[in-house]
């Protein structure tokens, strides 16, 4: 795609496409989505775009400048997908853990396209959503602005990180992932005490536990150590 887009008020077809819908950018980034997670990156292409969907190719630079204008679209519609399904109560810590539980759901349900995107800054409506409430539910809490916004920071990146970070890992084969679980019991759960003391004494639970994701253990640190902190704040005891 190249810069060609076409303001909003002028997008609308006037025809329906071969398969008789009528082009939008939610459609054409619903159909981007569906897409990426068959094919991978490649799917990100005008031509399978619009075969897709039916329509021209060059249609689509009716509602995007070019790919990356699309894959950011994309990246704030998973954005959207949390934020739509996520409903504060007023307490701080447990509407924290429910949005990043709730981030790291939506990554796994679309992992290729959470690796695209979990690095990407759009500024588009969902994303400025987000951030619009979790600061405010870190104000809310009584952090000022500077340790709202610091620990903002590690929440998002943390629950957006292990969304990639587990993303990818079920995008391998499963043959792959298979063995690479079984390294865990066949290695690790087998090696003596007198050269690796730690690990052996640690066998049980490291084999028990690195089957699976670690977000839910390293979002309870966060919280704690955010819920620590503005305790400290309070007490007038932080730096």
């Amino acid at each position: 795609m190249t810069e060609r887009v076409v303001p909003p008020a002028a997008r609308q077809r006037r025809r329906p496409t071969k398969q008789g819908v009528v082009l939008s950018e939610e459609l054409i980034v619903a159909t981007a989505l569906r897409l990426i997670e068959e094919h991978g990156a490649d799917a990100l292409s005008v031509r399978r775009l619009g075969r897709a969907l039916g329509a021209d190719p060059s249609s689509l630079y009716r509602y995007f400048r070019h790919t990356d204008d699309l894959m950011l679209a994309i990246a704030d519609e998973l954005i959207g997908s949390t934020m739509r399904t996520w409903r504060p109560t007023g307490d701080w810590v447990a509407d924290l853990r429910d949005l990043g539980l709730r981030m790291h759901a939506g990554a796994l349900a679309h992992p290729r396209a959470a690796v695209l995107s979990a690095h990407r800054v759009t500024g588009r409506v969902h994303e400025i959503q987000a951030v619009e409430s979790i600061l405010g539910v870190l104000r809310g809490a009584g952090f000022p602005e500077y340790e709202a916004v610091r620990i903002y920071h590690a929440f998002v990146d943390q629950a957006l990180a292990f969304g990639a970070l587990d993303s990818a890992g079920t995008s391998l084969p499963r043959a792959a992932r298979e063995a690479e679980t079984e390294v865990w019991r066949t290695t690790y759960g087998r090696l003596p005490a007198d050269t690796h003391p730690h690990i052996a004494a640690s066998a049980r639970p490291l084999v028990a536990t690195m089957r699976t994701s670690s977000y839910p253990a390293a979002l309870e640190l966060l919280l704690e150590a955010a819920r620590t902190r503005l305790t400290q704040l309070r007490a007038g005891t932080g730096d």
